[in-house]
Protein backbone atom coordinates (compact mmCIF):
# COMPACT_ATOMS: atom_id res chain seq x y z
CA UNK A 1 0.00 0.00 0.00
CA UNK A 2 1.11 3.54 -0.27
CA UNK A 3 0.18 6.24 2.49
CA UNK A 4 0.06 8.99 -0.54
CA UNK A 5 -3.67 10.36 -1.33
CA UNK A 6 -3.21 12.97 -3.91
CA UNK A 7 -1.43 16.51 -4.41
CA UNK A 8 -2.36 19.47 -3.05
CA UNK A 9 -2.29 22.92 -3.91
CA UNK A 10 -0.55 24.90 -0.85
CA UNK A 11 -2.72 28.13 -2.20
CA UNK A 12 -5.94 27.55 -2.98
CA UNK A 13 -6.37 23.83 -1.36
CA UNK A 14 -7.66 21.58 -4.51
CA UNK A 15 -6.27 18.41 -4.81
CA UNK A 16 -5.51 16.52 -7.94
CA UNK A 17 -4.65 13.18 -8.82
CA UNK A 18 -0.40 12.11 -8.49
CA UNK A 19 0.62 12.52 -11.72
CA UNK A 20 3.97 14.96 -12.95
CA UNK A 21 2.66 18.04 -12.48
CA UNK A 22 4.10 20.65 -10.33
CA UNK A 23 1.28 23.34 -10.57
CA UNK A 24 -2.17 24.01 -9.51
CA UNK A 25 -4.70 24.06 -12.89
CA UNK A 26 -6.60 26.81 -10.95
CA UNK A 27 -4.96 28.89 -9.39
CA UNK A 28 -1.11 28.40 -10.37
CA UNK A 29 0.28 27.54 -6.68
CA UNK A 30 2.58 25.34 -6.16
CA UNK A 31 1.27 21.79 -5.75
CA UNK A 32 2.97 19.33 -2.69
CA UNK A 33 2.51 15.63 -1.61
CA UNK A 34 -0.24 14.87 1.15
CA UNK A 35 -0.63 11.82 2.75
CA UNK A 36 -3.21 9.60 4.81
CA UNK A 37 -1.89 9.97 8.52
CA UNK A 38 -4.64 8.48 10.18
CA UNK A 39 -3.71 5.29 8.10
CA UNK A 40 0.03 5.98 9.59
CA UNK A 41 -0.68 6.20 13.14
CA UNK A 42 0.02 3.44 14.96
CA UNK A 43 1.60 1.68 12.16
CA UNK A 44 4.62 3.81 11.39
CA UNK A 45 6.35 3.47 14.70
CA UNK A 46 9.79 3.91 16.02
CA UNK A 47 10.56 0.54 15.98
CA UNK A 48 9.20 -0.31 12.38
CA UNK A 49 11.95 2.80 10.86
CA UNK A 50 14.99 1.43 13.20
CA UNK A 51 14.38 -1.89 11.72
CA UNK A 52 14.88 -0.37 7.90
CA UNK A 53 18.06 0.31 6.09
CA UNK A 54 20.58 2.71 7.03
CA UNK A 55 19.77 4.82 4.30
CA UNK A 56 16.84 7.21 3.92
CA UNK A 57 14.78 4.73 3.33
CA UNK A 58 14.08 3.80 6.86
CA UNK A 59 11.50 6.53 6.11
CA UNK A 60 9.86 5.37 3.45
CA UNK A 61 6.35 5.39 5.17
CA UNK A 62 6.51 8.83 4.91
CA UNK A 63 7.77 9.53 1.04
CA UNK A 64 5.47 9.60 -2.01
CA UNK A 65 6.95 6.21 -3.54
CA UNK A 66 4.20 4.17 -5.09
CA UNK A 67 5.36 0.77 -3.81
CA UNK A 68 4.15 -0.97 -0.60
CA UNK A 69 6.11 0.40 2.81
CA UNK A 70 8.17 -3.22 2.90
CA UNK A 71 8.54 -3.92 -0.90
CA UNK A 72 11.64 -2.51 -2.54
CA UNK A 73 9.68 -2.70 -5.98
CA UNK A 74 7.44 -0.11 -7.65
CA UNK A 75 4.15 -0.90 -9.14
CA UNK A 76 5.73 -1.05 -12.45
CA UNK A 77 8.54 -3.66 -11.02
CA UNK A 78 11.28 -1.19 -11.01
CA UNK A 79 13.00 -1.16 -7.71
CA UNK A 80 14.02 2.07 -6.24
CA UNK A 81 16.81 4.37 -7.63
CA UNK A 82 19.16 4.40 -4.47
CA UNK A 83 22.66 4.52 -4.03
CA UNK A 84 22.70 4.94 -0.51
CA UNK A 85 22.05 8.62 -0.06
CA UNK A 86 20.54 9.57 3.76
CA UNK A 87 21.00 8.44 7.82
CA UNK A 88 24.24 10.48 7.57
CA UNK A 89 26.19 11.01 10.69
CA UNK A 90 25.05 13.27 13.25
CA UNK A 91 27.84 14.20 15.28
CA UNK A 92 29.03 16.57 18.17
CA UNK A 93 30.80 20.01 17.76
CA UNK A 94 32.27 21.12 21.00
CA UNK A 95 35.23 22.94 19.30
CA UNK A 96 32.93 24.84 16.71
CA UNK A 97 30.99 25.53 19.48
CA UNK A 98 33.73 26.66 21.77
CA UNK A 99 34.95 29.15 19.15
CA UNK A 100 31.20 30.12 18.19
CA UNK A 101 30.27 30.40 21.66
CA UNK A 102 27.45 26.78 21.93
CA UNK A 103 27.93 24.26 24.34
CA UNK A 104 25.39 21.76 22.55
CA UNK A 105 26.26 22.11 18.88
CA UNK A 106 26.03 19.33 16.43
CA UNK A 107 26.51 19.24 12.33
CA UNK A 108 24.53 16.93 10.02
CA UNK A 109 27.10 15.59 7.99
CA UNK A 110 25.09 15.58 4.57
CA UNK A 111 28.96 15.94 2.87
CA UNK A 112 29.23 11.75 3.11
CA UNK A 113 26.48 11.40 0.64
CA UNK A 114 26.76 9.24 -2.62
CA UNK A 115 28.40 12.43 -4.51
CA UNK A 116 28.70 14.55 -1.39
CA UNK A 117 25.72 16.50 -0.73
CA UNK A 118 22.65 16.66 0.11
CA UNK A 119 20.70 16.57 -3.37
CA UNK A 120 21.37 12.96 -3.55
CA UNK A 121 18.41 12.63 -0.75
CA UNK A 122 15.47 14.60 -3.04
CA UNK A 123 17.24 12.59 -6.47
CA UNK A 124 16.95 9.12 -5.30
CA UNK A 125 13.21 10.17 -3.95
CA UNK A 126 12.32 11.97 -7.38
CA UNK A 127 13.56 9.53 -9.51
CA UNK A 128 12.43 6.61 -8.00
CA UNK A 129 9.03 8.64 -8.27
CA UNK A 130 9.91 9.21 -11.82
CA UNK A 131 10.40 5.66 -12.97
CA UNK A 132 6.58 4.72 -11.56
CA UNK A 133 5.18 7.48 -12.88
CA UNK A 134 6.78 5.77 -16.21
CA UNK A 135 9.41 8.02 -17.39
CA UNK A 136 13.02 6.89 -18.55
CA UNK A 137 14.71 10.11 -18.76
CA UNK A 138 15.67 12.53 -16.15
CA UNK A 139 16.63 15.76 -16.17
CA UNK A 140 17.20 18.81 -14.07
CA UNK A 141 17.97 22.72 -13.62
CA UNK A 142 21.10 23.27 -11.42
CA UNK A 143 23.60 25.30 -9.59
CA UNK A 144 26.06 21.84 -9.47
CA UNK A 145 25.32 19.90 -6.89
CA UNK A 146 21.47 18.20 -8.40
CA UNK A 147 23.05 18.06 -11.83
CA UNK A 148 26.17 16.15 -10.65
CA UNK A 149 23.30 13.82 -8.17
CA UNK A 150 20.99 13.64 -11.31
CA UNK A 151 23.39 12.01 -13.86
CA UNK A 152 24.80 9.66 -10.85
CA UNK A 153 21.64 8.37 -10.07
CA UNK A 154 20.48 8.06 -13.79
CA UNK A 155 23.55 6.21 -14.41
CA UNK A 156 23.40 3.59 -11.70
CA UNK A 157 19.29 2.87 -12.67
CA UNK A 158 19.61 3.07 -16.69
CA UNK A 159 18.05 6.12 -17.26
CA UNK A 160 18.68 9.01 -19.59
CA UNK A 161 20.45 12.00 -17.99
CA UNK A 162 19.83 15.80 -19.84
CA UNK A 163 20.95 18.16 -17.05
CA UNK A 164 21.56 21.92 -17.50
CA UNK A 165 23.49 24.29 -15.58
CA UNK A 166 24.94 27.90 -15.89
CA UNK A 167 28.46 27.76 -17.83
CA UNK A 168 30.17 29.51 -14.84
CA UNK A 169 29.76 27.01 -12.81
CA UNK A 170 32.85 25.48 -10.84
CA UNK A 171 35.08 23.61 -13.06
CA UNK A 172 34.89 20.38 -10.64
CA UNK A 173 31.20 20.30 -10.45
CA UNK A 174 31.24 20.20 -14.15
CA UNK A 175 33.79 17.37 -14.47
CA UNK A 176 32.00 15.25 -11.26
CA UNK A 177 28.74 15.58 -13.49
CA UNK A 178 30.27 15.02 -16.61
CA UNK A 179 31.80 11.77 -15.62
CA UNK A 180 28.79 9.94 -15.43
CA UNK A 181 27.81 10.55 -19.06
CA UNK A 182 24.88 12.71 -19.20
CA UNK A 183 23.97 15.22 -21.91
CA UNK A 184 25.37 18.16 -20.09
CA UNK A 185 24.51 21.39 -21.13
CA UNK A 186 26.34 24.78 -20.10
CA UNK A 187 23.60 27.58 -20.48
CA UNK A 188 24.94 31.25 -21.04
CA UNK A 189 23.02 32.30 -18.17
CA UNK A 190 22.65 32.40 -14.16
CA UNK A 191 20.49 29.74 -12.67
CA UNK A 192 17.38 31.47 -12.85
CA UNK A 193 18.18 31.51 -16.81
CA UNK A 194 18.39 27.86 -16.65
CA UNK A 195 15.21 27.04 -14.85
CA UNK A 196 13.21 28.90 -17.18
CA UNK A 197 14.46 27.30 -20.03
CA UNK A 198 14.02 23.96 -18.77
CA UNK A 199 10.06 25.13 -17.62
CA UNK A 200 9.83 25.45 -21.33
CA UNK A 201 11.56 22.04 -22.06
CA UNK A 202 9.53 19.91 -19.78
CA UNK A 203 6.55 21.09 -21.87
CA UNK A 204 8.28 20.48 -25.08
CA UNK A 205 9.81 16.64 -23.94
CA UNK A 206 8.13 14.23 -22.10
CA UNK A 207 11.55 13.77 -19.36
CA UNK A 208 10.78 13.65 -15.82
CA UNK A 209 12.43 17.27 -14.58
CA UNK A 210 13.39 16.87 -10.88
CA UNK A 211 13.03 20.69 -10.13
CA UNK A 212 10.00 21.18 -12.27
CA UNK A 213 7.19 18.42 -13.12
CA UNK A 214 8.52 16.35 -10.44
CA UNK A 215 9.09 18.79 -7.69
CA UNK A 216 6.06 17.83 -5.63
CA UNK A 217 8.10 14.36 -5.13
CA UNK A 218 11.60 15.53 -5.25
CA UNK A 219 11.40 18.26 -2.48
CA UNK A 220 9.55 15.89 -0.38
CA UNK A 221 13.64 14.00 -0.11
CA UNK A 222 14.56 16.77 2.04
CA UNK A 223 12.53 15.99 4.72
CA UNK A 224 14.24 12.67 5.72
CA UNK A 225 17.45 15.36 7.28
CA UNK A 226 14.78 16.20 9.53
CA UNK A 227 13.49 12.56 10.16
CA UNK A 228 17.24 11.82 10.93
CA UNK A 229 18.38 14.88 13.18
CA UNK A 230 15.22 13.86 15.85
CA UNK A 231 15.70 9.85 15.77
CA UNK A 232 19.75 10.60 16.24
CA UNK A 233 19.04 13.15 18.83
CA UNK A 234 16.83 9.80 20.41
CA UNK A 235 13.44 10.85 18.81
CA UNK A 236 14.03 14.74 19.99
CA UNK A 237 13.48 17.95 18.82
CA UNK A 238 16.24 19.91 18.99
CA UNK A 239 15.99 23.83 20.05
CA UNK A 240 17.52 25.20 16.97
CA UNK A 241 18.33 24.28 13.46
CA UNK A 242 20.14 26.24 11.11
CA UNK A 243 20.19 25.50 7.70
CA UNK A 244 21.14 27.28 4.08
CA UNK A 245 18.88 28.75 1.59
CA UNK A 246 19.05 28.69 -2.12
CA UNK A 247 14.67 27.93 -3.16
CA UNK A 248 14.12 27.28 0.35
CA UNK A 249 12.71 24.01 0.09
CA UNK A 250 15.33 22.45 2.53
CA UNK A 251 14.61 24.47 5.39
CA UNK A 252 10.59 24.28 4.85
CA UNK A 253 10.91 20.37 4.41
CA UNK A 254 12.51 20.29 7.68
CA UNK A 255 10.41 22.30 9.26
CA UNK A 256 7.50 20.04 7.42
CA UNK A 257 9.09 16.35 8.82
CA UNK A 258 9.24 18.15 12.50
CA UNK A 259 5.76 18.48 12.23
CA UNK A 260 4.65 14.97 10.57
CA UNK A 261 6.37 13.40 13.74
CA UNK A 262 4.71 15.77 16.17
CA UNK A 263 0.95 14.35 14.32
CA UNK A 264 2.85 11.21 14.23
CA UNK A 265 3.67 11.42 18.13
CA UNK A 266 7.07 9.76 17.04
CA UNK A 267 8.25 12.70 18.96
CA UNK A 268 7.49 15.24 21.96
CA UNK A 269 5.96 18.10 20.34
CA UNK A 270 8.41 21.21 22.08
CA UNK A 271 9.73 24.62 20.37
CA UNK A 272 12.16 24.08 18.08
CA UNK A 273 13.40 27.38 15.90
CA UNK A 274 14.22 26.75 12.13
CA UNK A 275 16.80 29.62 10.87
CA UNK A 276 17.34 29.94 7.26
CA UNK A 277 21.29 31.02 5.91
CA UNK A 278 21.83 32.85 2.49
CA UNK A 279 24.64 34.84 0.86
CA UNK A 280 24.71 38.94 0.73
CA UNK A 281 25.27 38.14 -2.95
CA UNK A 282 21.73 36.70 -3.23
CA UNK A 283 19.65 36.68 -0.68
CA UNK A 284 16.35 37.68 -1.63
CA UNK A 285 14.30 35.90 0.97
CA UNK A 286 16.99 36.42 4.10
CA UNK A 287 15.93 40.69 2.88
CA UNK A 288 12.13 39.90 2.88
CA UNK A 289 12.87 38.75 6.71
CA UNK A 290 14.62 41.71 7.31
CA UNK A 291 12.28 43.99 5.87
CA UNK A 292 9.57 42.47 7.70
CA UNK A 293 7.03 41.62 4.80
CA UNK A 294 6.00 38.40 2.67
CA UNK A 295 7.40 40.20 -0.79
CA UNK A 296 10.50 38.32 -2.32
CA UNK A 297 12.22 40.44 -4.74
CA UNK A 298 14.04 38.35 -7.25
CA UNK A 299 17.79 39.54 -7.39
CA UNK A 300 20.82 38.55 -10.11
CA UNK A 301 23.50 37.04 -7.85
CA UNK A 302 26.94 37.58 -7.14
CA UNK A 303 28.67 35.33 -4.57
CA UNK A 304 30.96 32.40 -4.56
CA UNK A 305 28.39 30.12 -2.88
CA UNK A 306 26.82 29.19 -6.47
CA UNK A 307 25.11 26.02 -5.21
CA UNK A 308 22.81 29.13 -3.16
CA UNK A 309 22.79 31.01 -5.98
CA UNK A 310 18.97 31.29 -6.96
CA UNK A 311 17.65 34.70 -7.77
CA UNK A 312 13.97 34.46 -7.44
CA UNK A 313 13.45 30.85 -5.35
CA UNK A 314 10.44 29.23 -5.55
CA UNK A 315 9.84 28.40 -2.14
CA UNK A 316 10.53 31.74 -0.37
CA UNK A 317 7.52 33.01 0.77
CA UNK A 318 7.07 29.32 2.39
CA UNK A 319 10.65 29.47 4.34
CA UNK A 320 9.34 32.96 5.72
CA UNK A 321 6.35 31.51 6.91
CA UNK A 322 8.61 28.23 8.43
CA UNK A 323 10.32 30.59 9.58
CA UNK A 324 8.22 32.95 11.60
CA UNK A 325 6.07 29.54 12.97
CA UNK A 326 8.97 28.62 14.72
CA UNK A 327 10.32 31.60 16.01
CA UNK A 328 13.31 31.22 14.35
CA UNK A 329 15.31 33.79 12.14
CA UNK A 330 17.49 34.79 8.79
CA UNK A 331 21.19 36.11 8.40
CA UNK A 332 23.13 36.73 5.48
CA UNK A 333 27.00 36.96 5.02
CA UNK A 334 29.30 37.85 3.04
CA UNK A 335 31.99 35.80 0.69
CA UNK A 336 34.36 36.93 3.25
CA UNK A 337 32.62 35.74 5.97
CA UNK A 338 31.67 32.41 3.93
CA UNK A 339 35.58 31.36 3.33
CA UNK A 340 35.80 32.37 6.97
CA UNK A 341 33.04 30.05 7.67
CA UNK A 342 34.67 27.19 5.62
CA UNK A 343 38.06 27.46 7.27
CA UNK A 344 36.63 27.45 10.87
CA UNK A 345 34.93 24.35 10.36
CA UNK A 346 37.62 22.79 9.09
CA UNK A 347 40.25 23.69 11.25
CA UNK A 348 37.66 22.87 14.72
CA UNK A 349 35.82 19.75 13.46
CA UNK A 350 37.76 18.49 10.50
CA UNK A 351 34.75 18.55 8.19
CA UNK A 352 35.45 20.54 4.93
CA UNK A 353 32.18 21.63 3.57
CA UNK A 354 31.30 23.21 0.49
CA UNK A 355 30.94 27.29 0.22
CA UNK A 356 26.89 26.75 1.39
CA UNK A 357 28.68 24.86 4.74
CA UNK A 358 30.39 28.51 4.78
CA UNK A 359 27.49 30.29 4.45
CA UNK A 360 25.65 27.80 7.41
CA UNK A 361 28.08 28.52 10.08
CA UNK A 362 28.89 32.08 9.34
CA UNK A 363 25.30 32.90 10.08
CA UNK A 364 25.27 29.97 12.84
CA UNK A 365 27.77 32.66 14.42
CA UNK A 366 26.26 35.69 13.83
CA UNK A 367 22.94 34.23 15.51
CA UNK A 368 24.87 33.24 18.28
CA UNK A 369 26.54 36.67 18.40
CA UNK A 370 23.21 38.50 17.90
CA UNK A 371 21.49 36.59 20.94
CA UNK A 372 19.31 34.70 18.42
CA UNK A 373 20.77 31.13 19.87
CA UNK A 374 21.61 30.80 23.44
CA UNK A 375 24.67 29.27 24.60
CA UNK A 376 22.72 26.29 25.99
CA UNK A 377 20.40 25.81 23.22
CA UNK A 378 20.67 22.48 21.55
CA UNK A 379 21.64 23.40 17.75
CA UNK A 380 21.84 21.74 14.67
CA UNK A 381 23.89 23.25 11.71
CA UNK A 382 23.14 21.38 8.39
CA UNK A 383 26.62 21.10 6.54
CA UNK A 384 25.29 20.07 3.16
CA UNK A 385 27.92 19.49 0.63
CA UNK A 386 31.47 19.03 0.16
CA UNK A 387 34.42 21.44 -0.14
CA UNK A 388 35.94 19.59 -3.27
CA UNK A 389 33.03 20.79 -5.00
CA UNK A 390 34.22 24.39 -4.22
CA UNK A 391 37.80 24.50 -3.67
CA UNK A 392 37.79 27.39 -6.34
CA UNK A 393 36.10 29.46 -3.41
CA UNK A 394 39.23 29.41 -0.88
CA UNK A 395 42.15 28.85 -3.35
CA UNK A 396 43.62 32.15 -2.99
CA UNK A 397 43.59 32.23 0.65
CA UNK A 398 45.44 28.40 1.43
CA UNK A 399 48.30 26.62 0.34
CA UNK A 400 51.78 25.48 1.89
CA UNK A 401 52.75 26.61 5.45
CA UNK A 402 56.65 27.19 4.17
CA UNK A 403 58.61 25.63 1.32
CA UNK A 404 61.69 24.33 2.05
CA UNK A 405 64.81 22.58 0.39
CA UNK A 406 64.79 19.03 1.86
CA UNK A 407 67.52 18.78 4.72
CA UNK A 408 66.87 19.27 8.27
CA UNK A 409 68.15 22.46 8.92
CA UNK A 410 65.79 24.30 6.74
CA UNK A 411 63.47 22.99 7.80
CA UNK A 412 63.99 23.81 11.58
CA UNK A 413 64.44 27.47 10.63
CA UNK A 414 60.80 27.70 8.44
CA UNK A 415 59.49 26.23 11.71
CA UNK A 416 61.19 28.68 13.83
CA UNK A 417 60.02 31.15 11.71
CA UNK A 418 56.39 30.44 11.63
CA UNK A 419 56.01 29.46 15.82
CA UNK A 420 57.60 32.79 16.26
CA UNK A 421 55.01 34.75 14.41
Amino acid sequence: MTYVQALQCRECGRRVDVAATHACGFCFGPLEVVYDYDAMRGVVTRERIAAGPPTLWRYADLLPVLDGPNNQQDARGASRVDLGAGFTPLVPAPRLGQAIGLDDLWLKNDTLNPTGAFKDRVVSVALTAARSLGFDTAACASTGNLAQSVAAHAAASGMRAVVLVPSDLEQAKILATAVYGPTLVAVKGNYDDVNRLCGELADAYGWAFVNVNVRPFYAEGSKTIGFEIAEQLGWRLPDHVVAPMASGAMLVKIAKAFRELVDLELVEDRPCRVSGAQASGCSPITAAYKDGGDTIRPVRPDTIAKSLAIGDPADGYYALEAVAASGGAMEDVSDAEIIDGIKLLASTEGVFGETAAGVTIAVLRKLVAQGRIARGDRTVAVISGNGLKTTDAIAPTVGPTFEISPNLDDFRTALSLQESV
